[in-house]
C-alpha cells in the first residue's frame, strides 16, 4: 500500500499539469505582410501563469518552432522583471529546458523570445513565425499549451531593391509626312554640283566670244 501512495505521488511530481502561456506582445520587423526570399526577425513576450507548485515544471520544457529558413533564436528568462537564464539557438526547432523556467509560484515569470531567418516560398498565405509548445517528461506536448505567431505572405510581386523596374525601350520614329517628304527628296551629290558649275561657266565664255564676233 504505501509503494502504490509513493509511486502515485511520484507520478504527480513528473507529470504536474502545464503552465498556461500567454503571449503579451509581438514586434514584426519589417511588418508584414512577408515576402519570400526577404529577411523577417519576430519578438514574442511571453508570459507563464503556473498551476502546479512551481512557476513550471522543471521536468518539463519548452519547444519553438518557425516556418523561417536559417533561423536563429535568442531567449532570455525574465524574473520579477530582472534577466536571468539566457540561451541562443539555430534551425527550425528550439528548446528550453524546464529548470531555466522553475521558479516558486510568488516569482513573475516570463520570458522573451526573438527569431530571425528568411521567409519561405509556396507555402500558402501564412508563414508561422513561432510556435511555442509545452512538452511532458517523455517529450510529448501538453494538451492546449501550443500557442502561434504567424503573418501573412503576400501574393504580389514587388520590384527587387536597388534595380530600375524594366521598361521597353523608346524608339523615336519621324512622322509620316516627314518619311515621305524625305523618300521623294532627289539626291545631290558634290561631284554633280562642281560639274553643273563648270558647264555653266563654259556656257558664259562661249557665248561671251559669239557677241565679240
Amino acid at each position: 500500500m504505501v509503494v502504490l501512495v509513493l509511486a502515485f505521488i511520484g507520478l504527480l511530481i513528473c507529470s504536474p499539469t502545464g503552465a498556461t502561456l500567454i503571449i503579451t506582445g509581438t514586434v514584426f520587423s519589417p511588418d508584414p505582410p512577408l515576402t519570400a526570399g526577404s529577411v523577417q526577425s519576430a519578438v514574442s513576450s511571453v508570459t507563464i501563469i503556473p498551476s502546479g507548485a512551481t512557476t513550471f515544471s522543471r521536468y518539463h520544457s519548452l519547444q519553438l518552432q518557425t516556418g523561417l529558413l536559417e533561423a536563429r533564436w535568442e531567449i532570455q528568462v525574465m524574473v520579477n522583471g530582472i534577466p536571468a537564464a539566457q540561451q541562443i539557438a539555430s534551425g527550425t526547432t528550439a528548446f528550453v529546458n524546464g529548470y531555466l523556467l522553475s521558479y516558486p509560484t510568488t516569482s513573475d515569470l516570463s520570458f522573451t523570445v526573438m527569431v530571425n531567418g528568411t521567409v519561405p516560398s509556396g507555402t500558402g498565405t501564412n508563414v508561422t513565425l513561432i510556435q511555442v509548445i509545452e512538452l511532458d517528461n517523455g517529450g510529448a506536448p501538453v494538451p492546449g499549451s501550443s500557442i502561434t505567431v504567424s503573418a501573412p505572405l503576400t501574393t504580389s510581386l514587388t520590384a527587387v531593391p536597388g534595380y530600375p523596374p524594366m521598361t521597353a525601350p523608346h524608339v523615336s520614329l519621324p512622322e509620316p509626312a516627314a518619311l515621305q517628304q524625305t523618300a521623294h527628296m532627289p539626291g545631290f551629290s558634290a561631284a554633280a554640283g562642281i560639274v553643273g558649275l563648270v558647264m555653266c561657266v563654259l556656257a558664259g565664255v562661249t557665248l561671251r566670244w559669239q557677241r565679240h564676233r
